[in-house]
């Protein structure tokens, strides 16, 4: 048995969708697609595909619709949580598409899956953050995505 024959774990299925969903959420912030239309080219051409020589790892496509349509729901919701867990030097719209991707998703699942630890969601958009950053922009995504975490999850817990 290859590597290649592994079989995929659930977990990785949700990293993959975690994955999926900050790049759909990205090409409807700068094409100002549909979700609708992204979510299904995602699902129909993109996970678990090959796509321009790159293999989209197998995903949790409803992990990954929740995500991207949560997202796109719950937007006034989340936006401000993320601009009030910012600097005061830092605005939400001066900040990278993908950087602002990953955090709307990260406080998406932090609000709305509390089945889901804390330090897996955030350890989930901190490894993404370094697959497309070298240094500050996970540092960043880690502290905001901490700070919301405190915020939303902190009552529940005491």
């Amino acid at each position: 048995m290859t590597g290649e024959d592994k079989q995929v774990k659930p977990a990785n299925q949700r990293g993959a969708a975690r994955l999926g969903a900050v790049q759909a959420l990205y090409q409807m912030d700068i094409a100002g697609s549909g979700v609708l239309e992204v979510v299904a080219e995602y699902e129909a051409h993109r996970l678990g595909q090959e796509v321009d020589g790159e293999t989209y790892l197998k995903a949790d496509a409803s992990w990954f619709r929740s995500i991207v349509a949560g997202v796109v729901r719950d937007q006034a919701k989340i936006d401000p949580m993320i601009r009030g867990a910012l600097q005061d030097d830092w605005s939400l719209s001066r900040m990278d598409s993908t950087v602002r991707a990953i955090l709307r998703a990260g406080t998406f699942e932090l609000i709305e899956r509390k089945d889901v630890p804390i330090a897996v969601i955030v350890t989930e958009y901190v490894e993404i953050a370094q697959a497309f950053f070298p240094d500050d922009e996970p540092k960043l995504v880690n502290a905001v995505l901490d700070r919301i975490a405190k915020q939303v999850r902190a009552p529940a817990q005491k």
